[in-house]
């Protein structure tokens, strides 16, 4: 083989996602002399540049929405009949069953199906058109990977006892906690020492029950007036959530971060990171949150995977919102120490070093390449 097995991931586009993080923190740990990966996209992404620069390409198409079903099923089959990749991973959820279609009809010998979480976004419509997209995914994934059993039940159904749960490994020593990241964090955002700071990161978009979220803390405001609410991310119902957040009058208690490339240390300085989805995978910030030795507080219709036996999930349901304001309550009042969890996280598997490792060396055999 002359240079590295190319490995062509599908995403709708690569910015700060959880699926998108997790591809992007493999591709940092892999060794690039043996495994590159390139990109189908539809739209930009602020992965984009780092992708080039670690020797990646990016190949774009219009997305369904843009072109239409025709000319996006069109699109894809012209893509894969003039990129004869072996090894094809879509990202897609249920969208994969086209994508994987395309490059079966193309010969491509190589096709994972990755499940990243439990449920299709959109109304009747979309969720029935992406149904009949999934009905693809028997019939032409060669492999099936999941971030945990949930999401793999979700988009693989009777097949998947065959998927391979993929944890979505992160880089533990970075956010590993640390009193002085603590401490410099607080103060870059002007944070006294008894201010209560609720984080939360995640797209704006429905899955992320950011509507809850604000009303739960416009109650928390009323009895703890220094609370604070970070909010980390961006997308399509920015506009929306920032004026639910003027409706509700908490203008000055809520800070709008938006998409952040120091993720790691801005969860420095919070003190309880809320996450009230409304399905998900299994979530690589909630990975992320335990390693720093943050108590979160979650939705129930969460996997119990994530939940890595560091003693900080409590997962709440999402039809009670006094409930919550309680728990993020006694979560202030109890003043709990951050401990150190990151041996933890990566004893259980979560470790990008352990997952790259073990990731690659399937490629390599999937590709009949020796590792």
């Amino acid at each position: 083989m002359d240079g590295p097995l190319r490995v062509l991931h599908v995403v709708v586009n690569m910015n700060r996602g959880g699926a998108e993080t997790l591809i992007m923190n493999l591709y940092r740990n892999i060794d690039r002399t043996k495994i590159q990966f390139d990109f189908l996209t539809c739209y930009e992404g602020v992965f984009d540049e780092e992708i080039k620069q670690l020797g990646g390409k990016i190949h774009r198409i219009p997305y369904v929405t843009t072109s239409g079903h025709r000319t996006y099923i069109k699109n894809l089959n012209q893509f894969f009949t003039h990129h004869p990749y072996k090894i094809v991973h879509s990202h897609m959820d249920k969208m994969s069953g086209f994508v994987l279609r395309a490059a079966a009809r193309a010969m491509i010998p190589v096709r994972i199906a990755h499940s990243h979480n439990t449920s299709s976004e959109g109304g009747l419509l979309i969720k029935t058109y992406k149904w009949m997209a999934g009905k693809n995914i028997p019939k032409y994934a060669t492999a099936y990977y999941a971030c945990s059993t949930k999401a793999a039940s979700w988009l693989f159904e009777k097949e998947s006892s065959r998927s391979h749960i993929l944890k979505n490994g992160i880089e533990c020593d970075q956010y590993m906690y640390s009193p002085a990241k603590r401490e410099k964090m607080r103060k870059l955002f002007h944070l006294q020492d008894g201010d209560l700071v609720i984080g939360h990161v995640g797209r704006f978009n429905q899955q992320k029950n950011h509507s809850f979220l604000l009303e739960v803390f416009a109650e928390v405001v009323q009895i703890v007036p220094d609370a604070h609410l970070f909010l980390v991310g961006g997308g399509a119902l920015q506009h929306s959530i920032e004026k639910k957040v003027q409706d509700l009058k908490i203008s000055k208690n809520v800070h709008m971060l938006g998409i952040r490339d120091d993720i790691h240390l801005v969860m420095q300085a919070f003190d309880v990171f809320a996450f009230p989805s409304l399905h998900e995978g299994l979530p690589v910030t909630l990975i992320e949150a335990q390693c720093a030795g943050i108590p979160c507080v979650i939705s129930e219709t969460i996997s119990d995977e994530a939940d890595l036996e560091c003693g900080l999930i409590s997962a709440l349901p999402i039809t009670n919102k006094k409930i919550w304001v309680e728990a993020l309550l006694n979560i202030r009042a109890q003043q709990p120490s951050r401990i150190k969890t990151e041996k933890i996280v990566s004893e259980q598997g979560y470790n990008i070093r352990q997952t790259a490792v073990h990731t690659q060396n399937a490629y390599l055999e999937l590709g009949g390449v020796g590792s």
